[in-house]
């Protein structure tokens, strides 16, 4: 680390602190000695942007401490800094909080049978109040006459989440002075977001921007048949395959997380003899923000037409960074196969503190023996929500000639990955960041850049619109 950045971070134990134990200058002195030591993207940021670029950033974030008073500001501080680098696969969690209220742990006094009665008889069933489902939460909605702050609140009504208690407050909705309504919602985490649009589609799904919420009760009769595909899919929970036409099957996958794995291997096993006897393939992959590599290797097969290239990636090795490589490598369950090959890479990385290694080939080329002659046509749904995991699906499903990609440019954030994460000192906030570096940077690259469609849909085509027009494009003749 250069003098000038040692100097500047000195600078930061001077300003006021706003609680006995931890200040915001010693998280941000914190935050950015773990971050330069152990990201794998952040010597790359710096080539690319220049020292200068960096230390200029450093001086107006150090600026802006003295006005920090609160746990909630020292986080957006912190945020605001890793803003720099990238914008997938980097994060600052808030684990503490300031006041239980600001930061989701406000409990709603309501008796749920009461509720549960109110809801049976409510004359407007098309509004706000009801019972709504976005999993893992079934969450309960009533009109707040008591704050004149918020015009609804919602409340947990059952959890998933450990994090979330019954009664916990989850959301708040606020009229605004132009008519139209926003939001307060509060993450898993009991962080804050705030959304700006909020409103109800067909009556029974509630949409706020990276939110949706699907109304169960009182029942309602979706008001908008023309829709319902769209919102059937893209607010799915789980992976479906559905037949939408003769020649069309449509296949949905909101996320690619490890635990989703073994249904969606299911559900390709169930519906083989379908898949390979329809000529059209639709694998909609909107809003799903990745998992798993794994998860997606059973669909491989009904793309493959030509060998795939997959590039590799190096590992930045540092202490932090290898305990849970080293976890990793001497787990109950590894492979008898890999055991040679895990004590070799503990070694390499052991020997290299400090230096990228490579634990991996550097390019794998992948073939089949089978080419399945139907589907003929493989058409992927994308949006600006596809990142990670996603994006390197994408990357090997493209190299079909099957395959075409319909949609906006995914979200950017695969070259820096394998996430590992840190608690701060004091366990007010935790860093999540990349320990690994993809070997096709800087020829290819994909953070904050994205993967580009090859049918664009211009903001003319709604997102309800997506699945039609795409089989008008596979059925063009």
């Amino acid at each position: 680390m250069k003098k000038t950045i040692i100097y500047l971070l000195l600078l930061l134990i001077s300003f006021p602190i706003y609680s006995q134990n931890c200040d915001c200058s010693s998280n941000l002195k914190w935050l950015i000695e773990t971050f330069e030591k152990n990201d794998a993207g952040f010597h790359y940021v710096i080539e690319q942007k220049g020292r200068n670029a960096y230390e200029l950033h450093n001086k107006i974030i150090m600026q802006k401490l003295s006005k920090i008073s609160t746990l909630k500001e020292c986080h957006q501080l912190l945020i605001e800094w890793t803003e720099f680098f990238r914008k997938g696969h980097l994060g600052v969690n808030l684990l503490a909080t300031d006041t239980k209220k600001s930061f989701g742990t406000e409990t709603f006094n309501i008796n749920q049978t009461h509720f549960q009665k109110r809801i049976e008889n409510l004359k407007n069933k098309t509004g706000y109040e009801g019972i709504w489902v976005s999993s893992p939460y079934t969450i309960g909605i009533v009109k707040d006459d008591k704050n004149v702050n918020r015009d609804y609140i919602g409340f947990i009504i059952n959890s998933g989440n450990p994090n979330w208690k019954v009664n916990q407050v989850k959301l708040e909705i606020i009229k605004n002075k132009d008519g139209k309504y926003s939001m307060k919602y509060y993450m898993g985490d009991h962080s804050l977001r705030t959304i700006k649009d909020v409103k109800i589609e067909g009556e029974i799904y509630m949409i706020a921007d990276f939110i949706s919420l699907k109304k169960i009760k009182p029942e309602i009769k979706f008001s908008e048949p023309d829709k319902e595909l769209f919102y059937k899919s893209v607010y799915a929970d789980k992976p479906f395959i559905e037949k939408i036409r003769d020649n069309v099957v449509l296949l949905r996958i909101p996320s690619f997380m490890y635990e989703n794995k073994k249904e969606i291997d299911s559900l390709l096993s169930k519906n083989d003899s379908l898949i390979k006897k329809t000529t059209n393939l639709i694998i909609d992959l909107r809003n799903n923000g990745g998992g798993s590599d794994a998860s997606y290797g059973k669909i491989i097969p009904y793309l493959y037409t030509n060998p795939y290239r997959v590039i590799g990636v190096e590992r930045l090795s540092t202490e932090l960074n290898n305990v849970n490589l080293i976890k990793y490598f001497t787990r109950p369950d590894l492979p008898k196969n890999e055991i040679e090959w895990a004590k070799e890479s503990i070694e390499k990385i052991n020997n290299n503190i400090g230096k990228f290694v490579n634990l991996d080939s550097e390019i794998d080329i992948n073939t089949r023996d089978e080419i399945f002659p139907f589907p003929k046509n493989v058409a992927i749904l994308i949006n600006e929500n596809c990142g990670s995991t996603t994006e390197q699906f994408l990357l090997a499903a493209k190299q079909s000639k099957k395959v075409k990609l319909f949609g906006i440019t995914t979200a950017g954030a695969l070259d820096i990955s394998n996430l590992n994460s840190i608690k701060s000192l004091c366990n007010e906030f935790e860093l999540v960041y990349g320990t690994s570096k993809s070997i096709r940077i800087p020829e290819m690259i994909i953070d904050d850049k994205g993967i580009q469609p090859d049918y664009y849909f211009d903001k003319s085509i709604k997102p309800y619109e997506w699945i039609d027009k795409t089989i008008e494009i596979l059925n063009y003749e």
